[in-house]
C-alpha cells in the first residue's frame, strides 16, 4: 500500500517526529529550508504534496529528489525548449485582412515576434520566482522548489505562506479557490488594469528598497546575460539573423 504525506502526518506523534522521518532520509542535505517547508506540510495538511512512496524513508527521499532537480533546473541555469507547437495560418490571414497592406514577409516577421514573446512569457514566473528567492532568504522565506507544498511558492520560519504572480490577471479560479480555507497570503508583480507595481508590499514590511521592478530588471538581464538558452529562440526566427546583424 503505497504511502503518502497525508499517511505520515497523521502516523507522527508530533512535529519533530514527522520532520525527522526526513530528516534520517536526506542524511547530510536537510537545510532549513527544508525543514520550514515540510513544517508548513505538517501544520497545514490539505496543502501536502501528492506524492507517493512504498515506505516513508522512500517518499522523503522523492520529495527531496523533486525539490532538489527543481533548484538545479531553475532558470538561471536551464536550457530551454523551443515552442512544441506550430503557429496556425489562419492567424496571418485575420491580420493581413485587417491591416491589407502588409507583405508577406512583414506577417512571416509577425508570426516570429509573437513565438518570441510566447517563449519569453512562459519563463517570465520562472525569473520572478528566482529574484524573489534571492532577495526574501534574508527575511525567512524558503523557496518552494519543484511544489514541495501545493499551491504556496514561499514559505517562511514564522509559518506564513505566500503565492507569488506576475501579473493580477494571471490566476485561474481553481488557483484562487485553494486560498478561501488556507492562510495563504497572495501577491502580484503588477496589476493588469493600472500597471503600477506593487514592490512597495515587501519594501514597507521590511523597511527596505531592494525590491523594486529596476532590480527585477537588472536580475533579468544578468540571467540572459549569464545563460542565453534561459530564452528559446527557434534557429529560423528572422529575429535572431536581425539581432545578431545589429549587435
Amino acid at each position: 500500500m503505497p504511502v503518502t504525506f497525508d499517511d505520515i502526518i497523521a502516523n507522527s506523534s508530533s512535529q519533530e517526529n514527522f520532520l525527522q522521518i526526513f530528516q534520517i532520509a536526506f542524511h547530510q542535505q536537510f537545510l532549513e529550508a527544508h525543514r520550514t517547508i515540510l513544517t508548513a506540510c505538517y501544520r497545514n495538511p490539505g496543502l501536502s504534496p501528492t506524492l507517493k512512496g512504498s515506505t516513508p524513508e522512500i517518499l522523503a527521499q522523492v520529495w527531496l529528489k523533486k525539490y532538489s532537480d527543481s533548484f538545479e533546473n531553475r532558470i538561471s541555469r536551464r536550457i530551454s525548449q523551443p515552442l512544441g507547437t506550430v503557429a496556425d495560418p489562419i492567424v496571418n490571414t485575420i491580420i493581413n485582412a485587417r491591416l491589407t497592406g502588409l507583405t508577406s514577409e512583414h506577417l512571416h516577421r509577425i508570426k516570429y515576434a509573437h513565438r518570441l514573446a510566447m517563449s519569453a512569457e512562459n519563463i517570465q514566473g520562472l525569473l520572478l520566482e528566482e529574484f524573489l528567492a534571492e532577495q526574501l532568504v534574508e527575511y525567512g522565506w524558503s523557496c518552494c522548489w519543484g511544489e514541495s507544498i501545493r499551491h504556496v511558492d514561499f514559505c517562511n520560519i514564522n509559518g506564513s505562506l505566500l503565492q507569488v504572480k506576475n501579473r493580477s490577471n494571471s490566476e485561474n479560479s481553481s488557483s484562487s479557490r485553494v486560498r478561501i480555507n488556507q492562510p495563504i497570503e497572495k501577491w502580484y508583480r503588477v496589476d493588469a488594469r493600472t500597471g503600477l507595481y506593487r514592490w512597495s508590499y515587501f519594501n514597507e514590511k521590511y523597511g527596505t528598497d531592494r525590491f523594486s521592478e529596476d532590480n527585477f530588471v537588472i536580475f533579468v538581464q544578468r540571467v540572459l546575460a549569464g545563460n542565453p538558452d534561459a530564452l528559446a529562440v527557434e534557429a529560423n526566427n528572422p529575429w535572431q539573423a536581425l539581432s545578431e546583424l545589429l549587435d
